[in-house]
């Protein structure tokens, strides 16, 4: 990085954090302390409103703001397809808010910019979906623990699992501490602190009900960050399944979440999976009907057993 990159690099580090020290900075552009002191005195002769206090780091006078930034192609064009992801897969307040935010990099774009930004978004493009009414509510339940998790409330709902033990219900009340919301593999998930199982759990939007705020305050311990949060694997259960050269193909396409690995051999191909439940992949299982075989765990070779005689009784 050359000297002028880096001290707008500066400038950019200090709009963004309230204080930083030289060491600081020199750890972030990987140079010395000295040649922080430089640019730091090089900003300030040009006219950058920076505050030094000994001890303590630098930080911008309260009020300075860069002027706007010109955008490189690649970089419009990485902002511009995000608010099109933003409008399509969040709440509508934000659906709102990113075609706004379109208009204005658009609005500031110079001419060749936006005209090369316009034929390279072309390349890429994200497909709107035909929204339903799941949709629908799951961008409203968006909405909802978006709003709880910044003010800090807590949230109740009625949650219900795919599949339960006997003698309990699939449906059960939960009053949660809302920590954050992933998307992975197209599924909203929402990380959260269960007081009825006294742990972080994991809870997919789609299967709740009756999601409303509960007007008790909280706060999130002081060690816990949302992007360095790593969910504990608890997935115990080992699935192979021989699937037949016919599917091979289809079958790596599905890529669904549980598989760990395939492998091509002369009967099609191997695939391992790993669940918590076989519930996780019964109907995954079933759907690809004759083509495939379970080899193991026993308990699902038998089950698929007792559902093609039920199916056959059914036919028959």
């Amino acid at each position: 990085m050359n000297k002028t990159d880096r001290m707008l690099a500066i400038i950019l580090e200090l709009q963004r954090n309230r204080m930083l020290r030289a060491e600081d900075l020199a750890d972030r552009f990987e140079t010395s302390v000295r040649t922080i002191y430089r640019d730091v005195q090089a900003l300030s002769e040009a006219g950058v409103p920076i505050i030094g206090a000994p001890g303590t780091g630098y930080s911008l006078m309260e009020g300075y703001f860069l002027p706007p930034i010109s955008f490189t192609v690649e970089e419009a064009v990485t902002l511009l397809i995000g608010t099109d992801f933003i409008e399509q897969r969040f709440d509508q307040d934000y659906e709102v808010q990113a075609q706004n935010s379109r208009k204005k990099i658009e609005a500031v774009l110079p001419e060749r910019v936006r005209s090369e930004a316009d034929r390279a978004r072309q390349i890429v493009r994200l497909m709107r979906d035909c929204e339903t009414d799941t949709d629908l509510k799951e961008k409203a339940a968006i909405k909802t623990i978006r709003q709880a998790i910044l003010e800090e409330y807590q949230l109740s709902f009625k949650y219900n699992k795919p599949s339960a033990e006997e003698g309990e219900s699939r449906q059960s009340l939960r009053s949660t501490i809302p920590h954050g919301l992933v998307l992975m593999a197209g599924v909203w998930i929402l990380i959260a602190y269960c007081e009825f199982r006294q742990a972080t759990r994991h809870f997919r939007l789609s299967r709740m009900e009756d999601l409303t705020i509960v007007e008790d305050k909280y706060r999130l311990p002081l060690d816990f960050r949302m992007q360095d949060y790593i969910p504990k694997d608890d997935r115990s259960i080992i699935i192979r399944v021989q699937a037949s050269p016919v599917i091979t193909g289809q079958v790596k396409e599905s890529k669904t979440f549980y598989m760990e690995d395939m492998l091509e051999n002369a009967q099609g191909m191997l695939v391992t999976l790993r669940v918590r439940m076989l519930d996780e992949v019964w109907k995954w299982v079933l759907g690809w009907g004759a083509e495939m075989e379970v080899l193991e765990p026993v308990a699902l070779r038998e089950r698929v057993q007792e559902e093609a005689q039920l199916m056959i009784r059914r036919y028959t």
